[in-house]
């Protein structure tokens, strides 16, 4: 084992302990705990066993019941982690007990009181779960259960997780209602959690980055290009109706280069299996956000593991940027180019925006649309970039640090604008 892999596990563990902590916050604040624990909580309120050590025996269960949903050469390719849910197990319900122990002298009575304990614990949680991403290391038996569910029914990781939450739910509430004769430890703090856990983990997980050095071993220099060997590429964000396609248009005739915009609709049909139709409505673009940090974050899986359509089409789009990137010098619009680029040592990353009324007219006159839509489609398409860029990348769309130049093509023609990008291609080029 390598030391960067022993970092990994390391930082893996402490977001156990994390996690395990935020739960018991969750549930000392009386309000009901979160939904992976709902069951376990529920049945040692009637029963001499702990709530950590019902977690165990849960997990447990679920490690037993995922042989007969998985093929031999699934359990046989990921044996590793599959064996690796039975300690995880052991250590996740130790450290619910252990939480609960030393939060045993936590009792809010006064509901102000309650609520601050559930949002502290669902921070904490969401601190936990940040980090069990970053580390990468193993799975819990929930998420390992529910991935084997998706795997085998070909579902969408995100929706099988909130039914299996739901499920657990009911099942805590009849458990509940059956040896209790009440409902307990579901209450609005579940639904709070369950709610708030998610977006907490989408904000937090940018600070993360910190560990990248620390748990990443370095790419050695013979495996990295040299710099005369390297392609310089062009990158346009651009807010909608400030010409940025445009504006790469001429730039690649100016410089005898590809550009590469609409071209990326049928590339990533081929790579992805997703109909072009789908990817020309939903390119760029995110339904809800608020319920894709909720279906994608609230969990312990890193992205590769639990891909929706969106998720699968952005991997696609993003294999395709560094490909050409590798092959050629051009010029890409958009695609989050300049974050997938963040490596390469010879991008000029370019953020294209304009003032309202200049944006409306350049939709009016060049784009066709009516003149009473074109304010509402401007305003509609830039939210939706703003969404699609920030929850995949967790960079602030628009943000002047990182790019190289900042073009208010409402105050500059699309010619002067491109003489300057010019003079910075030509100049990184040389470097």
């Amino acid at each position: 084992m390598s030391k960067y892999t022993f970092r990994r596990y390391l930082l893996f563990v402490a977001s156990l302990f994390i996690n395990a902590f935020g739960i018991a916050f969750i549930t000392k604040a009386l309000l009901g705990t979160s939904p992976i624990t709902s069951v376990t909580y529920v049945l040692s309120l009637f029963t001499p066993f702990t709530m950590g050590i019902w977690t165990i025996l849960l997990n447990l269960l679920f490690v037993v019941l995922e042989p007969f949903l998985m093929t031999r050469r699934e359990l046989r390719e990921d044996l590793r982690m599959y064996l690796l849910q039975i300690p995880i197990a052991f250590c996740f319900g130790l450290f619910i007990d252990f939480s609960m122990f030393m939060l045993s002298w936590l009792e809010p009575s006064a509901y102000v009181m309650q609520v601050t304990v559930l949002l502290i614990g669902c921070i904490i949680l969401a601190l936990g779960i940040a980090l069990e991403v970053k580390a990468n290391a193993a799975m819990m038996a929930g998420e390992y259960f529910v991935k084997t569910i998706t795997r085998r029914f070909h579902g969408e990781f995100g929706y099988i997780k909130l039914g299996f939450d739901i499920t657990l739910l009911t099942i805590a509430c009849i458990l509940s209602l059956v040896f209790l004769s009440d409902i307990q430890g579901v209450r609005e703090g579940t639904v709070v959690s369950a709610l708030l856990v998610g977006p907490i983990v989408h904000f937090v997980s940018p600070a993360y980055r910190i560990f990248d050095r620390w748990i990443n071993a370095p790419i050695k220099q013979a495996d990295t290009p040299s710099a005369q060997h390297t392609n310089t590429i062009i990158t346009i964000a651009r807010e909608y109706g400030s010409g940025g396609h445009l504006l790469g248009e001429r730039l690649a005739k100016e410089l005898g280069i590809k550009l590469y915009d609409r071209e990326f609709i049928h590339m990533a049909a081929q790579r992805s299996g997703i109909d072009e139709q789908y990817i020309a409505k939903n390119e760029q673009s995110i339904p809800s956000f608020w319920l894709k940090c909720i279906l994608s974050k609230n969990s312990e899986q890193p992205v590769e593991a639990s891909l929706s359509a969106d998720d699968i089409l952005f991997v696609a789009e993003s294999r395709i940027v560094q490909e050409l990137a590798a092959q050629e010098p051009c010029i890409i619009v958009g695609r989050c180019a300049d974050f997938v680029l963040k490596d390469h040592p010879k991008v000029v990353k370019v953020f294209c925006y304009s003032d309202l009324k200049s944006a409306v007219n350049r939709c009016v006159n060049d784009y066709g649309i009516p003149q009473e839509q074109a304010e509402a489609e401007i305003r509609r398409i830039n939210r939706n970039r703003i969404h699609h860029y920030e929850y995949y990348t967790g960079w602030k769309w628009g943000e002047p640090h990182h790019y190289h130049l900042m073009l208010n093509t409402g105050n500059i023609s699309l010619e002067t604008a491109c003489k300057l990008m010019k003079e910075v291609y030509q100049n990184i080029s040389k470097a």
